[in-house]
C-alpha cells in the first residue's frame, strides 16, 4: 500500500485498506525529511494515524538528524513526536561528519531480527573504527552548547539565503529546512545556474537535479 506523499487523507485510505484485506501488521514508512523539497513530513498527522489504525512507524531521519530539533534529535523532537515513532533510522554521511555508515535505533528486539534477516546488513562490510570514533564524538557535541551553536549558525545561514534569494526574485520552496530548492523550471538553465559559481572559483558539490529525479518536470540548480 502506497500513500501520497505528506497526504494524511490517503494514509488513512491507505490504512483502512489494510484492514479491509485482513492485514496482521501495518508499518508506515516515511521520510523525516524530502529530501529533494526540504519538506518536513507531518509526523505528529502520521503518528496519529498510526494509533488509530494500529500500525507503527519508521522515519528516515538522514535529513534532519543532528540539526533539526532543539538538540538536533531530528524531525520527531521537531515534530514533538519523541516516543511515539517505533523505528528511527539515519546516515553518519551528512550532519554527523562521517564518510560512510548509518545506524538503526529501535527496540532490542527489533534491532536483533535486522541483524539476523536484514540483507543488506548481513552483505555489507563493518565501519571503519575510525568513522564510528568520531560520529561518537559529534553525537556528544551535539548535547553540549557548541552543538547548539552550531545548530543555530546552520538555520541562520539557510534563512540568510532564503531571504537573499527571495530578494532577487528566485522561486522558492517553502519551508524552514537548510535545504531549499531553486526552482528554474528549465533544465539548461538550471545546468548554467548551478556551473556558475564554479566558474568564479567556487565550490559546488551538487549538480543540477533534473526532470528523473523530482516530480512534475521541475528543474533546480
Amino acid at each position: 500500500y502506497r500513500y501520497a506523499n505528506n497526504d494524511m487523507a490517503d494514509l488513512e485510505a491507505q490504512l483502512q485498506a489494510a484492514d479491509k484485506a485482513g492485514m496482521r501488521f501495518k508499518l508506515v514508512a516515511t521520510d523525516g525529511v524530502f529530501s529533494m523539497d526540504g519538506i518536513v513530513a507531518n509526523l505528529k498527522g502520521i503518528c496519529d494515524l498510526a494509533d488509530k489504525y494500529r500500525a507503527i512507524v519508521m522515519v528516515d531521519d538522514s535529513h534532519a538528524v543532528g540539526f533539526m530539533g532543539r538538540h538536533g534529535r531530528g524531525t520527531p523532537e521537531y515534530c514533538g513526536v519523541e516516543g511515539r515513532v517505533h523505528i528511527l533510522t539515519g546516515t553518519l554521511g551528512k550532519a554527523l561528519g562521517g564518510a560512510s555508515g548509518g545506524y538503526v535505533a529501535a527496540d532490542a528486539s527489533v534491532v536483533e531480527l535486522l541483524r539476523q534477516r536484514s540483507r543488506p546488513y548481513l552483505f555489507s562490510n563493518t565501519l571503519a573504527p575510525g568513522i564510528v570514533a568520531a560520529s561518537l564524538q559529534v553525537l556528544a557535541l551535539l548535547q553540549s552548547p557548541e552543538g547548539d551553536a552550531l545548530r543555530e549558525k546552520v538555520h541562520a545561514n539557510g534563512r540568510q539565503f532564503r531571504n537573499a534569494m527571495a530578494a532577487l526574485g528566485f522561486e522558492l520552496v517553502p519551508g524552514e529546512h537548510p535545504i531549499i530548492p531553486v526552482m528554474l523550471g528549465d533544465a539548461q538553465r538550471a545546468s548554467q545556474l548551478a556551473d556558475a559559481p564554479r566558474h568564479r572559483r567556487l565550490r559546488n558539490r551538487r549538480p543540477a537535479v533534473r526532470r528523473n529525479l523530482i516530480r512534475n518536470g521541475a528543474r533546480r540548480p
